[in-house]
């Protein structure tokens, strides 16, 4: 009798043992899980992170070459004006100093061609005034026997308005007449505008007797 109670009695002291030994595994996989799953979060953290860090450096990169990108293009356009600009200037200086070289240039012996430089790339305005004031030149280019020769020296726009260039223009001239035969050297002096609107015409010259040459000296 009294070795079954022992016997029973050993019994829950291995069971206890047993049981303890279970908790102890189930706190212990419990404890590794939860590292586990704290390692996760703070992986998963620390992906989100990067993402949110990666995407803000590519939106960052986006926002720059998009401004970089306008800087350059708005410059370009300053550019592209400025050069058009300075085209258009140069451009206006050439045609009014072929102008005055080609206006220069007289021979009594051929009127016919001077009236045709006189006239030529000038407004139809412009041009009925050069006509009329010719005619009366030409009184006195023949009697005298004119003869002028030309060569450019400079033109330069001094300004511009709506497409209207004021352009200041030198030009050499060797004038010889019965009453100067060995010549006389002069410069003249045109300021005229040209018309970037109007098929770059020339629309006035100022005082149309700087366009009919020197005048005759005295007799």
């Amino acid at each position: 009798m009294t070795e079954k109670t022992a016997v029973l009695d050993d019994k829950p002291d291995t069971e206890t043992s047993a049981d303890d030994d279970s908790q102890q595994n189930k706190r212990g996989s419990a404890a590794v899980s939860a590292v586990v799953r704290k390692g996760q979060r703070v992986g998963d953290s620390a992906i989100k992170l990067k993402t949110i860090v990666s995407g803000g450096v590519v939106a960052a990169v986006v926002v720059a070459v998009g401004v970089l990108g306008w800087q350059l293009h708005s410059k370009s356009n300053d550019l592209d004006h400025l050069h058009a600009g300075m085209a258009d200037q140069s451009h206006a200086e050439q045609v009014a100093l072929d102008y005055a070289t080609g206006a220069a240039q007289m021979d009594f012996h051929d009127l016919a061609s001077w009236r045709a430089r006189l006239t030529k790339g000038t407004s139809p305005e412009l041009s009925d005034r050069l006509t009329k004031a010719s005619t009366s030149m030409e009184q006195i280019i023949t009697p005298l026997q004119w003869v002028s020769t030309a060569s450019p020296v400079a033109a330069k726009v001094t300004s511009e308005s709506n497409g209207a260039y004021s352009v200041d223009c030198f030009v050499n001239v060797l004038t010889k007449n019965s009453q100067a035969p060995d010549g006389i050297q002069s410069t003249a002096t045109y300021k005229m505008t040209v018309d970037s609107h109007n098929d770059w015409l020339i629309t006035d010259i100022g005082g149309i007797d700087s366009a009919l040459g020197a005048k005759a000296p005295p007799k």
